[in-house]
């Protein structure tokens, strides 16, 4: 398995981990281990394609906050697992290639 593919099952699990916390809480869960991951994760998708520019350029990184209120906590991981769809989309549309 090549370090593309690893990072693909990676955010898949993270997507699995995030489905597990969010329904067992109502709230009482913290957003910023998902964050943090996936930060991670972002950055080393960007070591594999150094000096791309276009479509990897349009996601950032996400910031690690706690809010309070559990429907602020669900917005967050929302906008975290809509990132990871995307990081493996592109991922996935780049096997072996240079990215755009």
């Amino acid at each position: 398995m090549d370090a593309r593919e690893t990072l693909v099952q990676m955010l898949r699990q993270l997507l699995k981990d995030m489905e597990i916390v969010s329904s067992q809480g109502s709230g009482y869960y913290t957003c910023v281990p998902f964050a943090r991951r996936y930060n991670k994760l972002l950055g080393q998708t960007r070591h594999l394609y150094p000096g791309s520019t276009g479509l990897l350029d349009t996601f950032d990184e996400i910031e690690a906050d706690d809010p309070k209120d559990p429907s602020d906590k669900s917005k967050v991981l929302l906008g975290i697992r809509v990132e990871i769809s995307q990081l493996i989309t592109f991922l996935e549309c780049f096997q072996g290639e240079a990215a755009i």
